[in-house]
Formats: C-alpha cells, sequence, structure tokens
C-alpha cells in the first residue's frame, strides 16, 4: 500500500511541480526519491538501489537521442540563422493568407511525422518557421507547441502506415503489419485532425478575443533588412531530412535520423551558406539548446525508471492488463494507464503489449484491431505534464511555461486521441 501511495504521489508532485514550472533537474530526481522511499529502494547501497537506476535511466535516453537532439537543434537554428524559416513563412503566408498560420505548422509536422522524422526532432525543425509565422499572423506564441505537438503526435504517430516507432512496437508482439486496421485508422485520422484544428482554432480565436498577441521577446531572431533566401531553395533542406529519413528508415532504423539531419544541415549549409548571418552563434546555441533539451527529457526518463521498478507499478500493471469486460477496451485502459505512468507512449507499449498481447489474443481478439487500439491509446495519457516530450516543446524548444502553454497542448494531444479512440473501439464493436 505504502508504494502505491509513494508512486501515485510521486506522480502527482512532479506534475504539480511541472506545472509550477521548477526546474525539472531538480524535480524529477526529487519526485524519484519519495517514490524510491515509499517503496523501500534503498538510495545507495545494494544491487539495486535509487541513485543507479535513476542514472542507468538518464544515461541510456541520452546515449540513445543525444546526436539526434544536437543535429536537430543544428537544423532549426541554420533554418533560423539563414533566413530560411523567415522565408518559407513568408511565403506560406503570401500564398495562404495569415490567417492559415497555424494550419501550416500543423501541416509541416504532419507531413515531417509521417515521413519518419522523429516528433523530438520535427518540433526542433519547424520551430522556427513556426515563430515566424505566429509572428507575421500576430498569434499568441503559447500556443505553437500545441500547433507543433497536433501535427505530430496525434493523427499522424499513431496511423496506419505511420513509421513512428508507436506504430511499430505492436508488431513485435502481434504479428501484424503497420498497416493493421487501415480502414478505422484512416477514419479516425481524419476525425482527429478536423476536431483538434476546430478546437486549437478556436482556443487561440478565444484568446486574440481576450486581447491576446504576439509578443517579441529578448533572444527572438531579428528579421535582418537582408536578402533572404529563395522559398524553394529553403525549403530543399526540410525534404532533405524527410526523404533521407523515409529512404534509411528500413535499414537503419532510430539511426536512420542521424543521416537524415545530418544530410539537412549539410544541405542548408551548401545551399544557403551566403545568408549566413551569425553561424558560430547558432552552432553555439544549437549545442546548448540541445543539451537542455535533452537533459529536460533524460530527467523524466529517470524518473519512469525509479517508477518500473517499484512494487506497485508491478501491481499496477498486472491490474490494467487483466481488465474485466471488452478485450479493446481493456486493452485501451492498460495501454493508456501506463503510458501515462511513464510519462511515454513507446514505454506504455513496451511494459503492457508482453501481457496484453498473448492474454488478449488468446481470447480471440482480431490482432490487427489490437494493433490499432493499442497504438492510439499509448498517445493520449502520455502527454500529461511530465512527458518527455511535452516538456523539450513547452520548456527547451519553445522557452514557454506549462502553466501558459500546456492547456491547449493537453485539450489537443490527450482529449482528442482520446475522442479518436473512442471512435476506433466503437466502429470495432460494430
Amino acid at each position: 500500500m505504502l508504494s502505491m501511495i509513494g508512486l501515485i504521489g510521486g506522480l502527482v508532485l512532479l506534475i504539480i511541480l511541472t506545472l509550477r514550472g521548477m526546474n525539472l533537474f531538480i524535480s524529477a530526481p526529487l519526485c524519484a526519491v519519495v517514490v524510491a522511499l515509499c517503496s523501500g529502494i534503498p538510495l545507495f547501497t545494494g544491487e539495486v538501489n535509487y541513485v543507479s537506476a535513476y542514472m542507468d535511466g538518464f544515461a541510456s535516453f541520452v546515449a540513445a537521442w543525444f546526436f539526434m537532439f544536437l543535429l536537430g537543434s543544428m537544423f532549426g537554428k541554420f533554418m533560423e540563422d539563414t533566413g530560411a524559416a523567415d522565408s518559407v513563412a513568408q511565403w506560406i503566408i503570401n500564398k495562404l493568407g495569415r490567417k492559415q498560420a497555424v494550419l501550416a505548422v500543423v501541416l509541416a509536422c504532419a507531413i515531417l511525422t509521417y515521413g519518419g522524422v522523429s516528433v523530438f526532432v520535427v518540433a526542433f525543425s519547424v520551430y522556427p518557421m513556426a515563430l515566424s509565422l505566429f509572428k507575421d499572423a500576430n498569434l499568441p506564441r503559447r500556443f505553437i507547441p500545441a500547433a507543433l505537438a497536433f501535427g505530430s503526435v496525434t493523427f499522424t504517430m499513431t496511423s496506419a502506415g505511420s513509421p513512428e516507432i508507436q506504430n511499430w512496437i505492436p508488431i513485435k508482439y502481434l504479428g501484424t503489419s503497420p498497416y493493421a486496421a487501415w480502414e478505422v485508422s484512416l477514419v479516425v485520422a481524419v476525425l482527429m485532425a478536423t476536431f483538434g484544428y476546430w478546437w486549437l482554432r478556436k482556443i487561440i480565436n478565444r484568446a486574440i478575443a481576450n486581447g491576446e498577441s504576439f509578443e517579441a521577446r529578448e533572444g527572438d531572431p531579428v528579421l535582418l533588412d537582408r536578402e533572404l533566401p529563395k522559398p524553394v531553395l529553403s525549403l530543399i533542406p526540410l525534404l532533405v531530412v524527410l526523404g533521407l529519413s523515409f529512404f534509411f528508415h528500413d535499414e537503419l532504423a532510430q539511426n536512420a535520423l542521424i543521416v537524415a539531419l545530418l544530410g539537412g544541415v549539410i544541405a542548408i549549409a551548401v545551399i544557403n551558406f551566403k545568408h549566413f548571418h551569425r553561424p558560430q552563434l547558432a552552432i553555439s546555441e544549437a549545442t546548448t539548446g540541445a543539451l537542455v533539451a535533452i537533459g529536460n527529457t533524460a530527467a523524466v526518463v529517470g524518473f519512469g525508471s525509479i517508477a518500473k521498478i517499484t512494487p506497485a507499478f508491478d501491481t499496477a500493471v498486472t491490474a490494467m492488463t487483466n481488465l474485466p469486460g471488452n478485450e479493446l477496451v481493456g486493452a485501451a485502459v492498460a495501454v493508456s494507464v501506463i503510458a501515462g505512468l511513464t510519462g511515454s507512449a513507446s514505454g506504455g507499449q513496451a511494459i503492457a503489449l508482453p501481457e496484453v498481447g498473448p492474454h488478449y489474443m488468446q481470447a480471440g481478439v482480431n490482432p490487427e484491431q489490437l494493433h490499432r487500439i493499442v497504438s492510439i491509446s499509448s498517445g493520449a495519457l502520455d502527454s500529461l505534464p511530465h512527458n518527455g516530450y511535452v516538456v523539450t516543446t513547452i520548456r527547451a524548444i519553445c522557452n514557454e511555461t506549462h502553466s501558459a502553454a500546456y492547456w491547449a497542448v493537453a485539450a489537443v494531444t490527450v482529449v482528442v486521441p482520446l475522442l479518436g479512440l473512442a471512435v476506433a473501439i466503437g466502429l470495432f464493436m460494430l
């Protein structure tokens, strides 16, 4: 009982401290200490202890993602420093009009995500253009994280055919394909895209009606009185990232992103070399930003590593994976709750599927239906305030606070996927 109180209490405390803006390098380890002490996990001694478990999770994330974060940050800064982001933004505004700035950001993220670029990297890559678009359209900048997240981690990340890991993990356990239940997936994706965009626009319009507008900040890129690169040439680096990621995905898996981003960085440097303003400063800011971003995310991953070795977590997993009633509902609840506890969509799947998969397959559940439900449900409660992507996008990339930006993010990345999940279950039950 004490272990369960500690697990829930530590998670709630982490969410509260995150929303209040406390530094994650302090709050995440502190909340993990609460969880460890309530579960009888020694802090320093023993084969399994707090320090080793926390740092194993922290270090493993850094080791797996460092080059992607670094190159993704450099790509974004180079787009910003050369004026390529401003060039693309102005072209979009001229073609589509200022009212379509949000749609442009969402579509850019959706195309890159469905093309195989990691959602973390998409945020780095599109943010400079999003900032320019929101500035030109005079939209409140606190909604940029919501626009980035909506285009990345909702209707694209968990849809049939998506190369993102959240659509591929079930294949290992269910013997399905990435196109499992594509008919229902298509309906759900269209619903999530249309309803989510309508809601996001409604939230932004309400803020504008209340007098909010774009507010420039110290440190924002300044649009200099200079010749910008041509929009077509500015789009080429984005297409290079998309193309290389898609081409090498099957062969190199996650490492394809290193090749893709390196290709994008080189493409910017070659194509827009004469448009660089302060390249050394851009590199310096990119490296610093990458370290802050990956550190914030790794701090939360460390908390999840402690949570996963507690008796309460095992109890929760067992309870969630053996829920009575409709099997698809049970699987959805199990994956959603575990993803919420770990703050990770892929983590929720990887923990739940070894139990959920065989259990429901033996019960005669259609594996393609189970695949799609597991995939969609993993992308709902994972977006709680302590989620690594949420923290990185809001704080490290967009330089916003959770109190200002998170609730719009929650609307489009928690509520909208839950709605899509309910529709998918309903269609499968017909």
